[in-house]
């Protein structure tokens, strides 16, 4: 999280700019870094931030999420950005956002948090 936050801001800069939708109502390089800032922040959370993991956790599948019209439209309107250059490897590359979601919600606990507080609470009923 923290590279790809970085990167957001340096070198891939530009890839990133690319596959911003057209319909998204801010300028496309703003939302470029505003997204770095917001990866980097959420890298450094889950680093950092231990005692509010599976909040963190919770935030970046959320974060993932929101990203992923960049990726269905780096699909749709065939944009070639990082290596992905043909329709296979974009496709390839929609089918891992559902587990980066996933991960996130795994590697924090945050889905285990939710699912023994949710537990809990069925039992005050």
């Amino acid at each position: 999280m923290l590279f790809a936050g970085i990167s957001h801001l340096t070198v891939v800069r530009k890839e990133f700019v690319a596959q911003v939708p057209d319909w998204v109502p801010l300028e496309a390089d703003q939302l470029v870094v505003l997204s770095g800032i917001a990866e980097i922040i959420l890298g450094a959370s889950l680093i950092a931030a231990f005692k509010y993991r599976a909040l963190v956790g919770w935030m970046t599948a959320a974060f993932f999420v929101a990203i992923f019209p960049g990726n269905i439209s780096q699909y749709t309107n065939r944009v070639d950005a990082f290596g992905l250059n043909t329709d296979s490897a974009r496709a390839t590359r929609l089918l891992f956002q559902p587990l980066l979601v996933l991960w996130a919600l795994w590697s924090t606990g945050a889905w285990r948090f939710w699912s023994h507080r949710h537990a809990d609470q069925s039992t005050l009923v």
